[in-house]
């Protein structure tokens, strides 16, 4: 796990299902059951048709890097021991976007349209975040 002092996400009734689902190691988002439209993050409706008939659907946790940075300034002092660490938007193969730290890749091969899959990574007894690695 990682350091204690890390600054953690704070779960909500909201977002929980998508937290239960990273602790398991599986990476969701949500379905409309009126439309089918997929939508990262957790809204409580629908951004195409403004139905609340909102599930959850694991996806593959395969996409592209849309755009990535790497950080060599941390924010906070627990962030100082991952220096440096980059952070990318990534396209999922289902058609959404979501960022999130590129991990066990050597920043030089990272660039924008690599293939990336998910992995998570558990930073507390509570919280297990999805981050993504390079793919040959």
């Amino acid at each position: 796990m990682s350091e204690v002092n890390r600054t953690l996400p704070q779960p909500t009734q909201l977002t929980e299902p998508y937290w239960n689902a990273a602790n398991d190691e599986r990476l969701v988002v949500q379905c409309c059951r009126a439309c089918a439209h997929r939508q990262f993050f957790p809204r409580p409706f629908c951004l195409k048709c403004e139905s609340d008939q909102i599930d959850w659907q694991e996806v593959s946790g395969r996409g592209t890097v849309y755009t990535f940075t790497i950080n060599y300034r941390a924010p906070n002092a627990a962030m100082k021991e991952r220096l440096p660490y980059a952070v990318a938007l990534i396209d999922l193969e289902e058609g959404m976007r979501m960022m999130a730290n590129i991990v066990n890749s050597d920043f030089a091969d990272i660039a924008i349209g690599s293939a990336v899959k998910v992995v998570f990574e558990k930073i507390s007894d509570h919280i297990t975040l999805p981050q993504f690695e390079l793919t040959s």
